[in-house]
């Protein structure tokens, strides 16, 4: 079976499918972008039971890459490389910013903003479905504020939770959105090869705001 998951935002999202048709056996999405750590296990235990299966009998994972905050991308991709290397399996990532576009329904070009907190949107551009459903991304991933890429993004349908926070300085409408990417499409992409594999490493595209102290600031 294939396990998929991803972290790269507010949502902590999982599925276990069949590996070479992608049907979803189990998931299940949680919104909470303060827990990452303490749902995902839980969740993914939660998964396998349903889908009636150990993860010993797993044969591979799929993991979002992000781009996206520091600590709830950690800890998709530490679980997955760690549940990999005990279990013996490969891990495909995939850049989560493909799996949003990979969502949206609309035959034509699509554009995918996420919250990239400090009033910043992660963004990327991608063409219309191929016959598969595929998209190709067309540029990106960036980091930026919604003001500086509006002009990129003007026009187009905008995917993400960066629709809903900035809708008005994007100039996009902020009902209906998808907002986070989707663990079953996720795996459903992997599984039919319809969603591009990149390696397991993380996309921040920028530093932590957690930064190694310089030392003791002197007295004298």
């Amino acid at each position: 079976m294939l396990l998929a998951f991803d972290t790269s935002s507010a949502a902590v999202t999982v599925a276990v499918a069949d590996p070479v048709t992608g049907a979803i056996a189990a998931s299940s999405t949680t919104v909470d972008a303060l827990r990452h750590g303490e749902l995902l296990a839980p969740a993914i235990a939660a998964a396998l039971e349903t889908a009636g299966c150990t993860a010993r009998e797993l044969s591979r994972i799929a993991v979002g890459v992000g781009p996206g905050p520091f600590t709830g991308l950690r800890v998709g991709l530490v679980t997955a490389r760690t549940m990999a290397d005990v279990l013996g399996i490969e891990v495909a990532g995939v850049c989560s910013l493909d799996i949003l576009a990979r969502q949206s329904a609309l035959a034509l070009p699509v554009a995918v903003a996420t919250d990239a907190r400090r009033k910043e949107v992660y963004w990327a551009l991608y063409d219309g479905p191929a016959a598969d459903g595929s998209r190709r991304r067309l540029e990106g991933p960036a980091v930026d504020k919604p003001a500086d890429v509006a002009h990129v993004l003007s026009g187009l349908p905008v995917i993400g939770r960066g629709a809903v926070l900035y809708g008005e300085t994007l100039g996009v409408p902020a009902e209906g959105v998808v907002e986070y990417p989707s663990a079953e499409v996720l795996a459903h992409g992997v599984a039919t090869g319809t969603l591009e594999i990149v390696p397991p490493t993380p996309l921040y595209l920028r530093r932590p705001d957690v930064t190694m102290s310089a030392g003791p600031k002197s007295v004298l």
